[in-house]
This record gives structure tokens, C-alpha cells and sequence, in this order.
């Protein structure tokens, strides 16, 4: 059994959940769409040209969602996902998702985005196993600040190294799918590196590294 790790937005989905979630909270009325929306873009596209610092994003972003408690975002990002997230996912993620848990890998994603949000997306794809930004919980609701290394760039790296000592497991035979540049690090690090639409820097690095370039839709 090898592991077989997946990025989540713009990999396994057409879109990035975070930025569709900001959208989401506008339509709710819990942010100033005029104001968020297009700050929230902003950020993104630092994130795009590798510049971002998350825990800028995660502070912006989770500013809505301070004194709120677990269940009642839990509640609101059900049907979110329902709604607005099922519609973007892959049709060949899934066959690819499909594949692995035949083979009888160990399926887990990696994601950037938040854990409540993430955790949510993995149950609707069938995987059980998630790392992704965790946000901090005070007096039962969230305080607007992160919880431990954030999983972006090498702090993907770092959350995961720590996860294969608790889980005994290893990255022998392992896969992992990405579409961007900002995943490199841990591309670099598993035995099987698979690029999914990537960006134009990660397909430049794939194309010289000899990496597989899947066009998934």
C-alpha cells in the first residue's frame, strides 16, 4: 500500500474553495462584497505568483467568522459544498481517486485552504484523511488566528513529515498530484510527482524534470 496524496483546489476541483467560500460569505451577507471580494482577489493573486504570506490571507479571511463556533459554520458550509463545490469537481479526479482506493492505496489530501472547509470537500470526495490550515478555537469559537505550521509550501512539507512519524507511515512508492508552482517542494520530495493542469511555471519544471502532465477535466 503507498500513499497516494492530492492538492485540492484547482487539482481535484475546478476553482480554489477559499475563494469561492469569500464569494459565499458575501452572498450571506457576513462581508462587505464590494470590499472583500476584490481584496480577497488581490491576496489570491500574490498566492498565484508565489508572493503570498498565508497568514495574511488566513487573517483577512477568517475575520468573518470570529465569536462563530464549529457548528454553526459546519452548517452553512454543507450545503456550500453541495451547491458550489460538487458542480467543479473533476470528473477525472474521481476516476483517478477511484483508481488509488482499488489499488489500495492510502488516500489524503494536502490543501492550503482551510481545514473546515477541506475536511468538508475530502468527506464528499470518499477520503477519509486530511491536512490543511487549521484555524484556532477560543471559549468554543474561532479567534480569527491560525493553529500550528500552516500547510503551504514547505509547510506542506513540514505538516506531512510529521504525519507519516505519527502514522508510521512512509512516502515509499507514494503519489502526489498538484497544479502549482507553490507545491514543488513536496513534488520534488515523493517518488511519483503528477502535475494536473498546472500553472505555467510548474509545467516549465515538469517538462524539464520528464514529470507526468495530466489534463484533467
Amino acid at each position: 500500500m503507498a500513499l497516494a496524496i492530492f492538492d485540492l483546489d484547482e487539482t481535484l476541483i475546478h476553482g480554489d474553495c477559499a475563494s469561492l467560500w469569500a464569494q459565499h460569505m458575501a452572498d450571506l451577507q457576513w462581508v462587505d462584497r464590494d470590499s472583500f471580494v476584490p481584496r480577497e482577489q488581490e491576496l489570491m493573486a500574490l498566492y498565484s505568483r508565489g508572493e503570498l504570506a498565508m497568514e495574511d490571507y488566513m487573517a483577512f479571511t477568517l475575520a468573518p467568522l470570529v465569536g462563530r463556533t464549529p457548528e454553526e459554520v459546519e452548517f452553512i458550509v454543507g450545503p456550500f459544498v453541495e451547491d458550489v463545490i460538487e458542480p467543479i469537481i473533476f470528473s477525472d479526479a474521481m476516476r483517478c481517486l477511484a483508481a488509488h482506493r482499488a489499488a489500495g492505496d492510502r488516500l489524503l489530501i494536502v490543501s492550503a485552504s482551510a481545514h473546515f472547509l477541506v475536511s468538508a470537500i475530502a468527506e464528499r470526495l470518499g477520503v477519509a484523511e486530511v491536512l490543511a490550515i487549521d484555524c484556532e478555537l477560543q471559549h468554543g469559537g474561532y479567534s480569527g488566528n491560525l493553529s500550528g505550521v500552516p500547510t503551504y509550501r514547505e509547510g506542506k512539507v513540514t505538516r506531512l513529515r510529521a504525519w507519516l512519524e505519527s502514522e508510521g507511515e512512509s512516502l515509499d512508492g507514494a503519489h502526489f498530484y498538484s497544479d502549482s508552482h507553490n507545491d514543488l517542494p513536496l513534488l520534488q520530495l515523493v517518488p511519483h510527482p503528477h502535475t494536473v493542469n498546472p500553472d505555467p511555471t510548474l509545467r516549465a519544471h515538469a517538462e524539464q524534470a520528464g514529470w507526468d502532465i495530466l489534463h484533467w477535466n
